[in-house]
């Protein structure tokens, strides 16, 4: 079974956990299938707003896609969670993409 089937099954074996949206989401901008992407990665935040890695994903989906304001929001509301206020790389990395996403 390939990847995307996989994580297709696990979403429907476990409807409401987070974990197969954000994976199959990733997987979506790993192949720059930038709407499927944040289409799975916004399920995943609204089960768990403060999914740090999924909201980062969803703003490399939102980035992807040309949609500079909505990357920029779901990379700050990465920054609120609590594991963006604790991780500083994290806290580094989320700075300067929304940095970059401010010089063009």
């Amino acid at each position: 079974m390939d990847r995307e089937a996989t994580f297709k099954q696990l979403i429907s074996q476990f409807p409401d956990s987070p974990m197969g949206h954000f994976s199959l989401g990733r997987l979506y901008v790993d192949e720059k299938r930038w709407a499927e992407a944040a289409k799975s990665l916004e399920e995943a935040v609204r089960l768990d707003p403060n999914y740090a890695a999924a909201l980062v994903a969803l703003g490399d989906a939102h980035n992807g896609n040309n949609d500079k304001p909505a990357a920029k929001a779901a990379w700050e509301r990465a920054l609120a969670t609590p594991h963006g206020q604790r991780d500083l790389s994290l806290q580094s990395d989320l700075e300067q993409r929304i940095r970059d996403l401010e010089d063009f």
